[in-house]
């Protein structure tokens, strides 16, 4: 078998989608967050020396006032403000000037020459603007000389900040208390440094003897040591271990829930207590306590020390009730109020400068009216978005989860009249207040169910009406997967019992057989 290998060259022609670095930052402002959205305006005001910051003492802005900006975005005569100030107030005029004297306002279809800072001669055209603008806000009265003081004071300042205290600390503070030999002291540091989130040691004391040649004996005493120290149960090489030294501490390592963790620990996890009752020798009321002192017990002490990943959460839009009618309000207090400063418009308008200078600085003015533009177009759409799920989520605004319909991003695209991938980004990491609660916008985007009277149902209503049925079922004879399919049924619901399964695990709600209760 034989072939033949030839070399040429082929003309292809093939079409890829490239985002501007201008689309790809309005992108990113409609995905973020609230919070966020501050840090990714500070970025570019801290880039963008044409751009300034708005004392935040007039409210943030309101949908009219968006629209009407956006309206007017285009006009070189506005000065793409985002909260305009009131044409009454005496101090507006210097607000709503033109950004640039007709004939210098940037062409959005030019773009100029790209700067070369290999030479260093950008630089200098950098330093100079940064010059004037100090020399302007001195004559304004509003900059400060920033002295050796005040340098002092903001280290000061930053070297005051403390973290939290780690797990290691806390114990080697401890440590330091202990009356200890040397061997002792270095095994007890090594156990310390061994430990995983949760307290549990990563290492078994006869490894760790092993692996440093310390005397076995001093590893066990630095153990014994190590499972004194707060936080209680800390020290154990299982979960089993650490319930064990917890149960110590409160002279209950003799009691039932002792015996039950250390010789019967399969029986438990699976909460087999009618099993427990007969190979104890004793009544199931008393292995039902057992078990309810073992639950009150931490399984994981260390875990208190770690790093706190929660994010505070604030919502991007709150929606009240206000007689009949519905309000949508949207949270701008984390964005800033953002202007093109007049200070570069008058440094072109008094010429002087080089082609290389007003090119730089167009360039920069044209950026920070597209930041503007995106954060308002950002707010109108969530604002639009929001509107629509109220006006079909209505009647869970009115009476909460139980009446939640199935809605897809599709759905709100067509209306809203964006791709839904437009959406997908605008409901992303953000949340709205609505009088029962504060949900994240995905959670009003659900499949559902049609009901026997034709109405739909969403599966998170499905769900919340599992969680209500088990709530009031008889413990000691709790509802089985299939018991709820006939449940939903009586409502009008059809729905499969592996499905049932799936959305109870979804809850964290047990099946049937360990939410039973033998007591009584």
């Amino acid at each position: 078998m034989s072939g033949n290998l030839n070399q040429g060259l082929q003309q292809r022609q093939t079409q890829n989608l490239v985002l501007a670095p201008q689309l790809r930052q309005s992108l990113k402002i409609l995905q973020v967050a609230a919070l966020d959205l501050r840090s990714v305006i500070q970025e570019e005001l801290q880039s963008n020396p044409t751009l300034e910051e708005l004392a935040n003492d007039t409210g943030s802005i309101s949908l009219e006032r968006a629209a009407e900006d956006a309206a007017n975005r285009d006009d070189p005569a506005g000065d793409n403000t985002i909260d305009r100030p009131n044409s009454d107030d005496p101090g507006s005029d210097d607000a709503t000037t033109h950004i640039l004297p007709a004939d210098d306002t940037p062409d959005d279809n030019s773009r100029p020459e790209a700067l070369d800072f290999s030479n260093g001669k950008e630089y200098e055209i950098l330093q100079k603007l940064d010059q004037d603008w100090h020399d302007h806000m001195a004559n304004a009265g509003g900059a400060q000389p920033y002295t050796s003081d005040d340098a002092e004071k903001r280290q000061h300042f930053l070297e005051s900040i403390t973290a939290e205290t780690s797990l290691q600390e806390h114990l080697r503070e401890q440590a330091d208390l202990a009356d200890r030999s040397p061997q002792t002291t270095e095994a007890l540091n090594y156990l310390i440094g061994s430990l995983d989130d949760r307290g549990y040691l990563t290492q078994s004391p006869n490894d760790i003897a092993l692996q440093t040649g310390l005397p076995l004996d001093a590893v066990q005493k630095a153990h014994r040591l190590l499972q004194t120290f707060d936080p209680t149960g800390i020290g154990g090489e299982n979960i089993q271990e650490c319930l064990l030294i917890q149960l110590a501490a409160k002279n209950r390592a003799d009691s039932l829930a002792a015996s039950i963790i250390r010789d019967h620990f399969d029986l438990l996890t699976r909460r087999r207590i009618p099993e427990l009752a007969r190979k104890l020798a004793v009544p199931a009321d008393d292995v039902q306590a057992a078990i309810a002192e073992i639950g009150a017990l931490d399984p994981a002490p260390g875990r208190r020390f770690a790093h706190d990943s929660n994010r505070v959460v604030i919502p991007d839009v709150t929606v009240t009730k206000d007689g009949d009618e519905w309000k949508i309000e949207l949270n701008n207090d984390y964005i800033p109020r953002l202007r093109i400063s007049n200070t570069y418009r008058q440094l072109i308008a008094k010429g002087g400068l080089t082609k290389q200078e007003r090119d730089y600085i167009q360039e920069r003015i044209h950026s920070g009216k597209f930041l503007i533009n995106s954060i308002e177009q950002r707010q109108q759409t969530i604002e639009r978005i929001t509107r629509e799920i109220l006006t079909i989520q209505r009647e869970f605004f009115e009476e909460g989860v139980s009446k939640l319909k199935p809605l897809t991003m599709t759905q709100i695209a067509g209306i809203v009249g964006v791709h839904e991938t437009t959406v997908s980004r605008a409901i992303a990491n953000k949340y709205i207040k609505t009088p029962h609660g504060t949900f994240e916008f995905k959670y009003f985007f659900t499949s559902g169910y049609q009901a026997g009277d034709g109405a739909a149902v969403s599966n998170t209503s499905v769900k919340e009406m599992i969680a209500d049925l088990i709530a009031v079922e008889d413990r000691a004879h709790p509802l089985s997967d299939q018991d709820l399919v006939e449940k939903l049924a009586e409502k009008s619901i059809t729905i499969a019992r592996r499905t049932v399964a799936k959305y109870r695990e979804e809850l964290n709600i047990l099946p049937s057989n360990l939410r039973r209760d033998y007591t009584g």
